[in-house]
């Protein structure tokens, strides 16, 4: 193919010089090195398998992360444990006088007042205790409230009524008190 091309394109694929000779790096023939040889006679040096020490275990990287892993879950099945040992909704002081005229609201606005949540839901029937949930610790609200109405009739009211109502620009969820009216109910954070 290359031979139909013009001469200036012809020189472009044309052979280079060859290059130069130079004596080899080598060391010379009467350096050489002395040839391979068996261990056998240095077999007197090793020390006896039987006198070394036991090598120690070390545990790996993926060994100590499923270790950790297994004392975590261990550590949060008995405080679970301990946790649901000492929860009993029955005993709780701060709890309304008739869990079925409670009424259950969540997702409540931090800023909201009792007084509030009273007005708000004061239209469904008359209420006899609004009570927001406190952080034991900081004193600051959980974002959820127990109102007792008086008579069952109004709670179921504002059980059908009242969800997805936004007060103060959020929209609250309402629910029955689940405590003490159904029998083996736990809150989610006692449930694995």
């Amino acid at each position: 193919m290359t031979q139909y091309l013009p001469p200036n394109l012809l020189a472009l694929f044309a052979p280079r010089d060859p290059l130069n000779y130079l004596p080899p790096l080598d060391r010379p023939q009467h350096y050489r090195t002395l040839p391979y040889t068996g261990v056998a006679q240095f077999l007197g040096e090793f020390e006896d398998p039987k006198d070394t020490p036991v090598v120690a275990k070390v545990e790996s990287r993926d060994e100590r992360r499923e270790r950790r892993n297994k004392e975590r879950q261990e550590q949060a099945a008995y405080k679970l444990e301990q946790d649901l040992a000492m929860w009993d909704p029955h005993d709780n002081p701060n709890a309304t006088s008739d869990p079925f005229n409670t009424l259950f609201v969540a997702r409540i606005d931090y800023d909201t007042t009792e007084a509030k949540l009273r007005r708000e839901f004061e239209t469904y029937g008359p209420i006899r205790t609004v009570r927001i949930v406190h952080d034991k610790r900081n004193g600051r609200p959980r974002g959820y409230a127990f109102i007792e109405y008086e008579h069952d009739r109004d709670m179921h009211t504002a059980y059908k009524h009242a969800e997805g109502k936004k007060i103060d620009g959020r929209r609250v969820l309402v629910d029955a008190e689940r405590a003490r009216t159904i029998k083996n109910w736990r809150p989610r954070r006692l449930v694995q």
